[in-house]
C-alpha cells in the first residue's frame, strides 16, 4: 500500500523526502520511515523539519494526525518513523472506477474526522495548508477505515495579530487568496476541504484546468459547477457543505467549529451550520512557543522571539535526537542508529517533484 502521502515539501526549491515501510524488529510491528535530509542545495533544512516534529507532537492527542513513534538524526538525515496507515491515499478511492467509489455515508463519516482533525489543528493555531486527497491516509482499504492527515511539511503557526503571505500548496486545492498574496488563516484550510469533498463526492477536481495557469484562472474566477450530472445521487445537504466552504472571501467561509454542526456532519438536521460550537474538542497541551521557520531568511528569523525558537527546539530535539555524529564517520553511521531497530522493504516513495505552485 501507498503512504507516499507522508512525503514533505519543504521550500520553493522543492525538499522532498523518501519514505519506506519498515517493520520494528523486536514487535513484528509496522511503520512508515520517512527520511528527510537536512541540507538541500546548500540550505539548511533542520528547524523546517523540527517545525513538523513540533506540530505533530502537538497533535498526538488527535485520533486523526498520524502519530510520530520516534525520530533519529543521522549526520545528513532527520528520520520520523510513523505510524503506518495499510489503506492508503484515499485520492485512490476518489479516482476509481464508479461501483469502488466513496459512497455519501462513507465522505460523511470520513470528512467529519477530517473536520474534527482540522478542529483541533486550528484551535491551536495551525493551519495545514496542503490538505488534498493525497494527504489523507485510511487505516485499512477493506472495510473501509478510519482518516489520518499527514504531511504538515507546509503548516504554520497562525495568531490572529499577525500576517502570513506565502505562494504555497498544490495547485488544485489552494484558495483564492493564495493566489492573489492576501493573508492566509485558518479560513484558508477550509476552502481545501470543500474542494475534498467535492473530489471526494464526485471524483471531479472542480478547477482542474489544462495546465496551471487555467487552474488558477478557475479558482480566481470561481469557475466551478454544481451540476446535476456532476453531483448524481449526491444529497442537496452535502451540496450545501460544498457551498458553505468554496466562497471567495475567507471571511465568508464557515470555520471547522461550524462544519461540525453542519446538519451534513451533525446528522441533526434542526441544527442551524452557522452557529459556532464552543469548546467541541477537548483541550490540550499546547504546542511549545516557538516559530515556524520555513520560507524565512536570518534576518526575519532575527525579528522573531529568540527565546521561543530556543525553546522548540530545546523541547523536540532533547526529546528525540539519537546524538551528535561527527562528519568523519558519516559512512559508517548513516543507518547505524535506525537499523538496529527496524527492517526496511524497498521505499514506498522515490524522490520524485511535487505538482507545488512553486
Amino acid at each position: 500500500q501507498s503512504v507516499g502521502s507522508c512525503m514533505s515539501c519543504f521550500h520553493s526549491r522543492g525538499k522532498f523526502a523518501v519514505v519506506r515501510k519498515c517493520i520494528e524488529k523486536t514487535t513484528g510491528k509496522e511503520f512508515a520511515a520517512k527520511f528527510v535530509r537536512k541540507r538541500r542545495k546548500g540550505q539548511d533544512c533542520r528547524m523546517e523539519i523540527i517545525h513538523e516534529i513540533a506540530v505533530l507532537e502537538l497533535a498526538r492527542d488527535s485520533p486523526w494526525v498520524i502519530n510520530l513513534h520516534e525520530v533519529y538524526e543521522t549526520p545528513s538525515e532527520i528520520i520520523l518513523v510513523l505510524e503506518y496507515a495499510a489503506g492508503g491515499e484515499i485520492f485512490n478511492q476518489c479516482v476509481t472506477e464508479q461501483e469502488d467509489a466513496f459512497k455519501e455515508k462513507d465522505v460523511q463519516r470520513l470528512m467529519r474526522q477530517i473536520v474534527e482533525g482540522v478542529h483541533f489543528l486550528h484551535s491551536h493555531d495551525i493551519v495545514h495548508l496542503d490538505l488534498k486527497p493525497q494527504n489523507i491516509l485510511l487505516t485499512s482499504e477493506a472495510p473501509l477505515g478510519d482518516i489520518k492527515i499527514v504531511d504538515f511539511g507546509l503548516s504554520r503557526i497562525v495568531k490572529n495579530s499577525e500576517e502570513l503571505r506565502e505562494i504555497m500548496g498544490t495547485p488544485e486545492y489552494v484558495a483564492p487568496e493564495i493566489l492573489s498574496y492576501d493573508p492566509i488563516s485558518m479560513a484558508t484550510d477550509m476552502w481545501s476541504i470543500g474542494v475534498l469533498a467535492y473530489v471526494m463526492l464526485t471524483g471531479v477536481s472542480p478547477f482542474l484546468g489544462d495546465n496551471k495557469q487555467e487552474t488558477f484562472l478557475n479558482i480566481s474566477q470561481m469557475n466551478l459547477s454544481y451540476s446535476e450530472e456532476e453531483f448524481d445521487g449526491v444529497s442537496e445537504s452535502a451540496i450545501d457543505f460544498i457551498k458553505r466552504l468554496l466562497l471567495k472571501k475567507p471571511e465568508d467561509r464557515a470555520t471547522a467549529e461550524e462544519c461540525l454542526k453542519h446538519p451534513w456532519l451533525s446528522g441533526r438536521g434542526d441544527q442551524d451550520p452557522s452557529c459556532k460550537k464552543k469548546g467541541a474538542l477537548a483541550e490540550v497541551n499546547t504546542l511549545p512557543k516557538g516559530e515556524s521557520v520555513p520560507h524565512v531568511d536570518a534576518d526575519t528569523e532575527a525579528r522573531g522571539s529568540k527565546e521561543r525558537l530556543g525553546t522548540e527546539e530545546l523541547i523536540v530535539v532533547t526529546s528525540y535526537t539519537v546524538g551528535q555524529c561527527r562528519q568523519s564517520e558519516k559512512e559508517k553511521m548513516e543507518q547505524k542508529a535506525i537499523s538496529k531497530r527496524f527492517k526496511f522493504d524497498e521505499p514506498l516513495l522515490q524522490e520524485i517533484p511535487g505538482e507545488f505552485i512553486y
